[in-house]
């Protein structure tokens, strides 16, 4: 008499024995699924990868705007007017410095040199950024340059300068 164990009827196929032959491939609609799931993996990584010189500029910016605030703070704290004097004249030495802080005393050492070598940066309308002593010292905006990226430094001279993205500045920040 066969019964439903395996091995009991050889020659008799049984539904579950039907059923195992049928589940052993994937059907069209489930690799299609597993398809479009790598697909927008895919698409989500190669978004998410940023470009290296947009970094950078990034990081030179953060800096800077560190730098600028405590040379502010310094200016504030000893009464000397400072400035932020960017870039080498043509005439100058290979190790002259990126950028200089004008009028802090000699005990104070900011760094003088971009991170990046090829940073470069301009302050809107002027040659230099005024820092202090007073409080309140008026708008400016200082651009960075590295390959084709752009980003800009802006205060609007009672508030610390802070990043903002080259395009996203108001019309009467520029």
């Amino acid at each position: 008499m066969p019964t439903s164990a395996p091995g009991s009827s050889p020659l008799q196929s049984s539904p579950t024995r039907a059923g195992a032959r049928r589940a052993r491939g994937f059907t069209l609609i489930e690799l299609m699924i597993v398809v479009a799931l790598v697909a927008l993996a895919s698409a989500l990584v190669v978004m998410a990868i940023r470009d290296p010189a947009a970094t950078r500029l990034e990081h030179e910016a953060a800096r800077l705007a560190a730098l600028l605030e405590s040379a502010r703070a310094e200016s504030r704290a000893s009464g000397l007017p400072v400035r932020w004097v960017p870039g080498r004249s043509a005439d100058a030495p290979a190790d002259a410095p990126d950028f200089r802080f004008v009028g802090l005393p000699r005990t104070i050492r900011l760094p003088e040199r971009w991170l990046e070598p090829a940073t470069r940066a301009e302050v809107a309308g002027s040659a230099s950024a005024l820092l202090g002593p007073e409080p309140l010292i008026g708008a400016q905006r200082i651009a960075l340059h590295l390959a084709d990226q752009r980003i800009d430094l802006v205060t609007d001279g009672l508030g610390p300068f802070t990043v903002v993205a080259a395009g996203s500045l108001p019309e009467q920040a520029r």
